[in-house]
């Protein structure tokens, strides 16, 4: 039974990563021969693996698993934290169950907010179906493998990932250690670990924050109000670039949503098209703000399609290499969502933060008033 229910796992598995190339398929033409080698991969697997498993398994018995003392094992522990190269403990899915110290330094991520979260939600788009479809080939004991990644944060930095298997104690899975390092130096000097960041950067973004709220009441209080599309397009055009990258407007009609306003890095012309012609009802995380009214504040969003296709069939958030979105709904309380407005952010720029978040549900109640004020004649 436990066989049975590993196989089906492991298929359940392969076709999540079939689903993720498929969706990688919009990624820059010079990033397509890792997808293409990583989609041959899984094809290898399926004949050479998964199949005879499929023919065997009735015949398959039960494995045992060996324990190790238990003062070895803190001694693992402690020597896996303590080691002074970046390194991670993933589960088949890439998700992480341990950070050491050096890999918390050298990503910038802190350790209990990585934990339970994918590794490669932290990778950049075009190297995720590849890490994914090694981490898993290494899982199921095919071998090491090694492969150059890039950290969203930094995407210009090449990062070389050795992936290697490893079965935890008392555990039924195996499990991948990966080892990560700058792809032109064996060990990560300190200069080039990200450090905290300091108390006068916290200040400058506060101070910052507090000018585009300004701004922001300055452009609704100068301007008229009552015409929802044109608040909706002055409010677009203080966000626009100072605080996001991309900035979409819909507008909840008394049928359903229209999309009124896009604005794109000026390199982006034909993606913004795409998001323009778009219908709203087509974007997961639209229809979720406008019928439930809540903020969706998603950092490196893992599902490609939360926000939908452009009309080329591109995942949206995959072609504008969305690393961290907001998704605000425009509206009073008590009283309907009257709009939604979603902010990109893309590349290596700072993802949003809750402090963000916080003033722009504050200034989407200021934009919902004056949708809904009474035309000043």
């Amino acid at each position: 039974m436990a066989q049975t229910d590993e196989f089906g796992e492991e298929l359940a598995d392969f076709v999540r990563r079939v689903a993720e190339l498929k969706a990688a398929r919009s990624v820059p033409a010079d990033d397509l021969p890792t997808v293409l080698d990583a989609a041959i991969f899984e094809l290898d697997h399926v004949a050479g693996q998964l199949w005879p498993w499929y023919e065997s398994l009735s015949s398959t018995g039960p494995s045992g698993v060996a324990s190790i003392d238990r003062q070895e094992q803190q001694l693992l522990t402690a020597l896996f934290q303590r080691v002074p190269v970046p390194v991670a403990l993933v589960d088949r899915e890439t998700v992480v169950r341990r950070l050491n110290f050096a890999a918390t330094s050298f990503t910038g991520v802190r350790a209990g907010y990585a934990t339970g979260r994918p590794l490669t939600g932290f990778l950049a788009h075009a190297d995720r179906a590849a890490f994914r479809s090694q981490a898993a080939a290494v899982a199921r004991g095919e071998g090491d493998r090694s492969l150059t990644v890039h950290l969203q944060q930094q995407p210009a930095v090449p990062v070389r990932a050795t992936l290697t298997a490893l079965r935890p104690s008392g555990e039924p899975r195996t499990a991948v250690l990966v080892v990560l390092q700058p792809a032109d130096s064996l060990v990560p000097s300190p200069e080039r670990v990200p450090g905290p960041v300091p108390t006068l950067t916290e200040t400058t973004r506060h101070a910052a924050l507090m000018d585009l709220v300004d701004a922001m009441t300055t452009a609704l209080l100068s301007g008229p109000v009552g015409d929802p599309s044109g608040v909706l397009e002055r409010a677009a055009g203080v966000l626009h670039g100072r605080f996001a990258d991309w900035v979409v407007a819909d507008v909840a009609g008394t049928a359903r949503l229209s999309r009124t306003t896009v604005l794109a890095p000026s390199d982006s012309v034909e993606g913004a098209r795409g998001v323009a012609a778009q219908d709203p009802a087509a974007c997961p995380l639209v229809v979720e703000a406008a019928r439930g009214g809540s903020t969706a504040l998603p950092v490196r969003p893992e599902d490609p399609d939360a926000f939908g296709r452009d009309t080329s069939g591109a995942p949206i958030l995959v072609r504008a290499n969305v690393t961290s979105l907001l998704c605000v709904p425009l509206t009073t309380s008590p009283g309907p969502v009257q709009g939604v407005l979603t902010l990109f952010r893309s590349g290596a720029r700072q993802a949003f933060s809750m402090a963000e978040a916080q003033a722009m549900d504050m200034m989407s109640r200021h934009l919902s008033l004056a949708m809904s004020a009474p035309a000043r004649t």
